[in-house]
């Protein structure tokens, strides 16, 4: 089995308009729910073997709090593709996951979230700010996952 959450950067900050949409960072605000929400997901002690996420300023930032929170010791892997990714690119990165990793937690941004939880569960909703979704897949290759072998367990808001 192969296990995938999935978390949505938290709310970020809005105030300067002028700002590269990059380089936003998480409001305060935003950072304790990341912490929140990183702390609830370690009470199942779900032994993350991988943290990928999108370079943003934001994603980066709820990465870092999770690893922090799930005692994740080992490198945070920022891929380029996750900002502003296509469902298509999301998949891939996945796909092209060791099969040594059981379970990886992937942060990133919307719509890109919202249109891999429709690809991969049927999740017709606004994936929101701060959400973690978890699928799990009844394979043993990250490279056979797909809509078929795929199981919502859990979105959280």
């Amino acid at each position: 089995m192969k296990r995938l959450f999935i978390v949505r950067h938290t709310t970020k900050n809005r105030e300067n308009l002028n700002e590269y949409d990059y380089d936003i960072e998480l409001t305060q605000e935003g950072k304790q729910k990341a912490q929140d929400m990183a702390k609830e997901l370690a009470l199942s002690n779900p032994n993350i073997d991988l943290i990928v996420a999108s370079p943003a300023i934001r994603t980066r930032q709820t990465a870092e709090i999770f690893a922090q929170e799930l005692s994740y010791d080992k490198t945070i892997m920022l891929n380029e593709v996750l900002y502003m990714a296509f469902v298509n690119e999301l998949i891939e990165t996945i796909t092209y996951t060791y099969d040594t990793v059981d379970t990886m937690l992937l942060v990133g941004h919307n719509p890109s979230l919202t249109a891999l939880a429709l690809t991969l569960v049927g999740f017709k909703e606004k994936f929101e700010e701060g959400a973690i979704m978890q699928i799990d897949f009844d394979c043993n290759s990250w490279i056979d996952i797909d809509k078929t072998n795929a199981n919502l367990v859990s979105y959280k808001k």
